[in-house]
């Protein structure tokens, strides 16, 4: 095999570039602020369905996985997961911290290599996955979540966002 067929071979691994991955990532984090944004401010706290968490409950989650998780990945620091470290009391609160995070993310997506992706990386000392499983697990579970907003804001009576809006 000469030089550049080993050159096209390695290319074509890579299915998505970081850029691409991360604008993908930064696009959810977009309309998940919106959806935080669309919820009046008693019923971000109080409103839920058949005792399912709040939007705020929900947006703790978030907020105490994607920026932190990315934090351990790039400084291979196991810490555990701690919601009660990102909790606010209101919603300007929430989407204060939302927007710190969304600043921290960028800042270690920067810090990342493409060789990190396929590393392993034991997340919150509980879920010992390559890298590339944690993040795409960071997207998910945002995207899950989300529709869960969607639904307490469809019950409200309020519009959600429309979800290509990212």
């Amino acid at each position: 095999m000469n030089t550049t067929e080993q050159e096209t071979t390695q290319t074509s691994k890579q299915v998505i570039s970081k850029e691409d991955l991360l604008n993908h990532w930064q696009g959810h984090r977009n309309l998940t602020r919106h959806v935080i944004e669309a919820f009046p401010e008693k019923e971000f706290f109080e409103f839920s369905i058949g005792g399912m968490r709040t939007f705020a409950e929900l947006t703790s989650e978030l907020l105490a996985i994607g920026a932190p998780g990315l934090k351990g990945i790039i400084n291979r620091d196991i810490q555990p997961y701690n919601e009660a470290a990102v909790k606010a009391t209101t919603k300007a609160g929430y989407l204060e911290k939302w927007d710190q995070a969304t600043s921290e993310i960028n800042e270690y997506w920067n810090q990342l290599t493409i060789d990190d992706f396929s590393k392993t990386f034991n997340l919150f000392g509980e879920y010992e996955f390559p890298v590339i499983q944690n993040i795409l697990y960071f997207i998910d579970n945002e995207v899950h979540h989300r529709g869960q907003g969607f639904v307490y804001l469809r019950a409200l009576g309020i519009q959600p966002p429309f979800f290509w809006n990212r």
